[in-house]
């Protein structure tokens, strides 16, 4: 019976719709073949249909072969963001928790800094001076959203450190380096892989939120932010313009919510069962 409950609690529709999600974005153009960029004015704003599952856009162009190809950068983004991001939190957070001392408090200053200032606008004002790219937003987001998991992983480094065996190491004059390889790296796993699931959420939303107003991906590049974004001057008289994009990215970011909550909720029980 306990094994049944928690089957019921992996959440099963967010793996295979990720899955289905990543299938659908790097092999759908294989077997969709309308174009994402054709201009065809006699097929302006049509609603969906068979020869046009999403519709089209206001210069006609086919909205399902859009979101695949958008789907690529948005995907692209998130992923590579949310990986930069998480190595730099666990080699900060490392270095704060294992070295402490003076390379602590220099640290936590650093991450008091970056967090002095709200996110997103840091993201704006970043945007607005340099030429989006999609090399130039993943760099973006990594530098504005590594602090949440350097802390975290700051915290956790300090209780790994303060392990009897830990200190029996240091004293034996054993390298630092393989100390952390050996010993902080894989107790630290956990919280790397659900930093870098949620991770890739927030990067999706922080792209699609800076191309939606205007200065993220730039055209002829597409994501699903500035399909969006293309979608409200027509809201009113084609909805699914918008709503496809927008329902793409809700689902994904749900998905990845959703899997790393999971993920947080058997690392925390298995870290009590162990206490």
């Amino acid at each position: 019976m306990k094994k049944g409950k928690v089957l019921l609690k992996i959440p099963y529709f967010s793996i295979f719709f990720l899955l289905f999600v990543t299938i659908f974005i790097y092999f759908g153009g294989y077997f969709y073949n309308a174009s994402a960029y054709l201009i065809d004015k006699h097929s302006i704003l049509l609603s969906p249909s068979f020869s046009h599952p999403f519709g089209t856009d206001r210069l006609g162009r086919d909205l399902l072969a859009r979101v695949i190809e958008g789907g690529k950068i948005s995907l692209g983004i998130g992923v590579g963001s949310s990986l930069i991001t998480s190595f730099i939190g666990l080699i900060v957070g490392i270095s704060a928790g294992f070295f402490q001392k003076t390379a602590d408090k220099v640290i936590v200053i650093i991450i008091d800094l970056f967090l002095t200032f709200p996110t997103f606008f840091l993201l704006l004002a970043l945007v607005s001076y340099i030429n989006a790219s999609v090399w130039v937003l993943i760099f973006v987001i990594s530098v504005t959203g590594w602090m949440g998991m350097a802390r975290m992983i700051r915290s956790e480094s300090f209780e790994i450190a303060s392990k009897p065996y830990i200190k029996i190491l240091k004293l034996a004059n054993v390298s630092n380096m393989k100390i952390i390889f050996k010993y902080f790296t894989p107790l630290l796993a956990p919280i790397f892989f659900i930093s870098f699931t949620f991770g890739v959420g927030g990067a999706i939303l922080a792209e699609s939120g800076l191309s939606f107003l205007g200065i993220g991906i730039t055209p002829p590049q597409m994501s699903w932010g500035t399909i969006l974004n293309e979608g409200k001057a027509v809201i009113d008289i084609a909805w699914w313009v918008s709503f496809f994009p927008g329902l793409f990215i809700f689902l994904v970011i749900f998905s990845l919510v959703n899997i790393s909550d999971f993920l947080q909720h058997k690392t925390n029980k298995k870290d009590n069962v162990i206490s």
